[in-house]
């Protein structure tokens, strides 16, 4: 009996895949985009790998931007959220990232990115046009930009310990306060930031 087993992708051994994984700043990390940030992991292809940084808020209420486009903001719990600096690429976009809508009538975006046992990204503005009358996803974070990768290049970061890795968990993204998300982060791996911080010297 020799019918082959499905095996996980991960034949040269050093081959990771990082969706729905959080990356977590390390202290040293050099770029100021990213230093203190906490990446949620939309995909991580060979190709590259794109992320949107969940605990910078830039000076811009979700209600600003959707005047920007034309559009109202009418839920009170949205209104005044902070729209997020996702990363320095195409820092003139929007992305939405927000839970998983299943099969709910009017769930499907133009542009949505399902993201494996995590949720959803979705660029296209129909997804801002649900939010505006009321409907769409309940939970969300709005970006404007995304960081990314090309092939290889997360990895090498890794391996020069510019980030930690661990599973997101995306209650830190939707109902923990900003100032907290790098913490909370950083205790799913049970690491306390001031275990880091104090760089060598550990007691």
């Amino acid at each position: 009996m020799s019918s082959p087993e499905p095996t996980a992708p991960s034949a040269p051994g050093t081959t990771i895949n990082l969706t729905n994984q959080f990356l977590i700043a390390m202290p040293g990390m050099g770029d100021d985009n990213f230093a203190g940030s906490v990446v949620y992991m939309c995909e991580h292809t060979e190709r590259g790998a794109l992320g949107l940084v969940i605990n910078k808020p830039i000076d811009i209420k979700l209600r600003n931007l959707f005047e920007k486009v034309d559009l109202t903001l009418d839920r009170e719990d949205l209104a005044n959220a902070p729209v997020y600096f996702g990363g320095p690429v195409q820092t003139e976009r929007g992305f939405v990232l927000h839970e998983p809508l299943g099969g709910e009538e009017g769930a499907h975006y133009n542009s949505t990115l399902s993201i494996p046992g995590g949720l959803e990204m979705t660029t296209s503005k129909d997804v801002l046009e649900a939010l505006s009358n009321g409907a769409g996803p309940r939970k969300v974070l709005v970006t404007l930009g995304y960081s990314g990768w090309s092939a290889g290049q997360l990895e090498e970061e890794i391996g020069r310990n510019g980030w930690l890795t661990v599973n997101a968990e995306p209650s830190i993204i939707f109902d923990t306060p900003i100032e907290k998300r790098y913490e909370r982060a950083l205790s799913l791996l049970g690491i306390d930031p001031a275990m880091l911080s104090s760089g060598a010297g550990h007691a």
